[in-house]
């Protein structure tokens, strides 16, 4: 059992996005048996940037994919609002992941096919809902596609590809978006780009977002930044600066080292 639970920020009176509670994700038995996440606490506030960070098979990835839906959890609680996700069908999981939350990857996802509006869109037409032109709008002028919305993938840079993925995560208005690295193919230019877009996401459209990241600058551009090591949640930091990020992840790296 983890004994650091993460608040959420002082200053925040928002309600969560998304909370786990005792979280805990075993992988494997016997001999093979590895606990990924111990007894995980955590809440993401509504309308805030966290980040997720820790040294390589922290959790940090599994955590996501666990609070996001993505993976079953051995025991504990995920819940998306007020909704438990454990015990819901495969049906009712799927619907609110197409409904309740956004998805950005490092792979940018795009169908080749489709032009950069027509993959916008693709949630919400598979869901048969029709987009709210107004936020639409607003999202694609936040992530700055107006003028490459007939454009098809293969006719996009990487990082005006993953501007397209930025775009369809926050078109259906989710309650909370979740990123894996979603900077990891793009150059230093490119990300910081794309990184300015979930910033602006949070602070013009409200948005609440969660990321999972190694790189301290990227980490930066957050409210927040939780830390994981060995399946648990070592520390949380408000406000972070790339050097403060930096410090702690070389603490946290000498520790492994030293252990």
């Amino acid at each position: 059992m983890s004994t650091f639970a993460a608040p959420p920020p002082a200053h925040a009176t928002a309600a969560a996005a998304a909370r786990a509670t005792d979280l805990t994700k075993v992988y494997g038995e016997g001999e093979t048996r590895v606990v990924a996440l111990d007894g995980v606490s955590v809440e993401f506030v509504q309308g805030q940037y966290t980040a997720i960070m820790g040294p390589s098979g922290s959790g940090k990835s599994t955590l996501m994919h666990c609070m996001a839906g993505l993976d079953t959890i051995s025991s504990g609680s995920t819940r998306i609002g007020d909704t438990e996700l454990t015990g819901l069908g495969d049906k009712k999981l799927t619907q609110l992941r197409r409904d309740r939350v956004g998805f950005v990857f490092q792979t940018f996802n795009l169908l080749p096919t489709l032009n950069a509006l027509e993959n916008i869109r693709l949630p919400m037409d598979i869901a048969g809902r029709k987009p709210d032109k107004e936020w639409m709008d607003r999202v694609i002028a936040t992530v700055g596609l107006a003028d490459r919305l007939k454009h098809r993938p293969s006719q996009l840079s990487g990082g005006q590809q993953q501007r397209v993925a930025v775009a369809r995560a926050l078109a259906g208005k989710p309650d909370i978006v979740f990123g894996d690295e979603p900077t990891g193919n793009l150059d230093s230019r490119a990300g910081a780009e794309i990184l300015g877009f979930l910033r602006n996401s949070v602070r013009e459209l409200g948005q609440t977002v969660v990321m999972v990241t190694h790189d301290p600058v990227a980490a930066s551009y957050a409210d927040r930044v939780v830390f994981l090591a060995d399946g648990r949640i070592v520390d949380d930091m408000p406000e972070p600066t790339a050097e403060l990020v930096l410090e702690h992840m070389k603490r946290y790296d000498a520790k492994g080292r030293t252990s």
